[in-house]
């Protein structure tokens, strides 16, 4: 039986050209970029063009970004970098309650050293209404971070109206677009956020490494201490191969002879077996607000764990917002913040997503595979 791998919003395979560009570097350009001689200038090169292949995707300056160990690092650096470096503005911050937790518990952190921070609701389609960032904005508001895409619902959120109507308020704007890159289009010279966050692995690439643009006049502080790498805003000797590596699945992203895929068809055809075999369910999120790529299905009376467990037996990998720990589940706080306390979707909902490692063959082979499976629990 073949495996089925519907879990791309977690991570993705390494594209093999990926691997292929990686290999070399590896191998033969081990000099540090801040060293002058030779093998640095040979790993600088490196480094380089791979920041010119990143801000040439975003529509940037090179000097605008900041290679980083990851999505998390950069979130971080974002949220907990600005505030510091401007808690003489004020101690206000805004953020959402569905965001990422390398987002939420960075915010935690920033609250036990002293700074307030308003966590927005979302409606039960999961979307941020942007009356409520307006009506939340305050004076000593320094920090605004709201997600570009929801990775467990794959619900967008109305980013452009925020970034327009906080760039005329003293806050900087962080937007989360980790899984946003390489699903939407985004041009940051129309888009005016002060800060984006993108990751490796979510579009290919390897793991450990991550992006954060910082708009040039952003005051943010450096979160290590060090060496004066990345303009002295991150500090350590950069991974030359994991960047390599980035920079390469960003270049094979934007190849469109690359990555023929139809995800919108996927989608279509995976939620048309389901109800062609008479499977109960409900989308979670707005439908037409929604990348192709994910979607969060609630299934009534089926235990999650239970569910998750028989799917990977039966070869078909995917996942829940719910945390599963022995005998307990832990709702999603993506979906307890959509809908009301009593509501069961928050623990009975998992989260399909799709990508390179899928054809329309696999995604049907799957839905009738998880169709078996929930009718099977369904009669226990």
């Amino acid at each position: 039986m073949k495996a089925i791998y519907l879990d791309h919003a977690a991570t993705t395979p390494v594209h093999p050209k990926v691997v292929e560009a990686m290999l070399p570097v590896y191998q033969d350009v081990f000099g540090n970029p801040s060293s002058v001689h030779q093998f640095g200038r040979q790993a600088r090169r490196v480094l380089d063009e791979a920041r010119r292949i990143a801000a040439r995707s975003l529509n940037v300056q090179e000097k605008e970004l900041i290679f980083t160990s990851g999505g998390t690092e950069a979130d971080n650096l974002a949220l907990i970098g600005t505030a510091e470096a401007n808690r003489h503005k004020g101690k206000h911050i805004i953020t959402s309650r569905i965001e990422h937790h390398a987002t939420l518990h960075a915010a935690e952190h920033l609250e036990r050293r002293g700074f307030e921070v308003t966590y927005l609701p979302v409606n039960d389609q999961g979307v941020i209404a942007v009356e409520d960032v307006q009506e939340h904005l305050r004076d000593d508001t320094i920090v605004v971070s709201i997600m570009m895409v929801n990775n467990e619902t794959g619900v967008m959120q109305p980013i452009q109206e925020i970034a327009d109507l906080v760039s005329s308020h003293q806050a900087y704007f962080h937007t989360d677009a980790v899984q946003a890159f390489g699903t939407l289009s985004i041009d940051l010279q129309t888009l005016p956020v002060d800060m984006l966050t993108i990751s490796s692995h979510k579009i290919n690439g390897p793991k450990g490494v991550g992006l954060l643009f910082v708009r040039e006049g952003t005051k943010i502080d450096a979160r290590q201490h060090g060496g004066e790498q990345e303009r002295k805003r991150r500090p350590g000797t950069e991974n030359i191969p994991g960047i390599k590596g980035f920079a390469t699945a960003i270049a094979l992203m934007q190849d469109e002879a690359e990555y023929p895929f139809n995800y919108a068809q996927y989608k279509r055809s995976f939620l048309a077996v389901l109800q062609e075999n008479g499977i109960a369910f409900s989308i979670n999120g707005d439908p037409d607000k929604t990348v192709d790529t994910i979607v969060n299905i609630s299934f009534p009376n089926i235990n999650v764990e239970t569910l998750l467990t028989n799917l990977d037996l039966s070869g078909v990998a995917a996942s829940s917002g719910s945390a599963c720990t022995a005998g307990s589940v832990e709702p999603s706080h993506v979906l307890s913040a959509m809908y009301a306390s009593e509501d069961e979707r928050p623990v009975n909902s998992i989260r399909f997503s799709f990508g390179q490692a899928n054809t329309e063959d696999d995604v049907v082979e799957a839905a009738h595979r998880i169709s078996q499976v929930v009718a099977r629990l369904r009669t226990q």
